[in-house]
């Protein structure tokens, strides 16, 4: 993950900065490694760890954020994805921002980088460091263990337009762990698809994820009936959230594996 390692060769250990976090997951990795005091900022998704983010200001959405309100907060570093935020908006946070952590995550081992800068930068290296260690090692575990039968799999993330995942992002890369891959469906990392029949035909089974849209078994059971499929539900959490929950995401891979 090239982008964070040279962010942080550029900035200096903050034991006491201000953060706002755009990242759900991350928000969760900077609780979890002590860091909740020190955030003055987060988005309306950020809803774990929900016992201590509650406690901290939301700044609106990871698309539609509130400047004038960030400003006021008067942080000194702001966390921000690639994927999750607007490039126009981090552009105008970072006139009055001093520090801009810039985060792209595509596969699993990534999580250690990004680890490892948060501790980093924010003067909690052995936090990091232990989680880390328990990564490493679930991940080898997991790759240690019996593959899954190699399948195409349709991972959908959302109806009204029917959207799915390329082979460059993230949750595809986790799903590779376990020898499963997604099909080509155009250029777009996020592309849009209408169901037809040499779609379904090219397909062992469908994954429909409980997030960003709220997929649920009602809509499993009505689309296995409709394309003739193994349709079935999985933890979008689970699938997509580096950071924290990705440590339990590679445990989750390894129960979808044995399914």
């Amino acid at each position: 993950m090239k982008l964070i390692d040279a962010l942080m060769r550029e900035h200096a250990p903050a034991p006491d900065a201000r953060i706002v976090s755009l990242v759900p997951s991350i928000t969760e990795m900077l609780c979890d490694f002590g860091l909740a005091p020190r955030l003055v900022g987060r988005t309306g998704f950020c809803i774990h760890p929900k016992d201590v983010v509650q406690a901290i200001p939301k700044v609106g959405g990871t698309k539609d954020v509130n400047i004038d309100k960030i400003r006021k907060l008067a942080p000194t570093h702001l966390v921000v994805n690639i994927d999750e935020n607007e490039k126009p908006t981090v552009e105008r946070l970072a006139e009055f921002v001093p520090h801009v952590i810039v985060t792209h995550p595509v596969k699993p081992e990534d999580n250690l980088a990004l680890a490892r800068l948060l501790g980093g930068v924010f003067c909690v290296d052995d936090a990091a460091s232990d989680w880390c260690a328990a990564f490493e090692a679930e991940l080898a575990a997991l790759r240690a263990a019996l593959k899954a039968s190699p399948q195409r799999v349709l991972y959908c993330i959302w109806q009204d337009p029917w959207m799915t995942v390329s082979a460059d992002t993230y949750i595809a890369a986790m799903l590779a762990e376990i020898g499963w891959s997604v099909p080509v469906l155009g250029s777009d990392r996020y592309p849009r698809f209408e169901w037809n029949d040499a779609l379904v035909a090219g397909i062992d089974q469908v994954l429909l994820s409980t997030e960003p849209y709220r997929f649920t078994e009602a809509h499993a059971d009505a689309l296995e009936t409709q394309i003739g499929k193994p349709v079935q539900l999985v933890d979008g959490e689970m699938m997509s959230w580096y950071g924290s929950r990705a440590l339990a995401g590679l445990r989750y891979l390894r129960e979808l594996a044995a399914r």
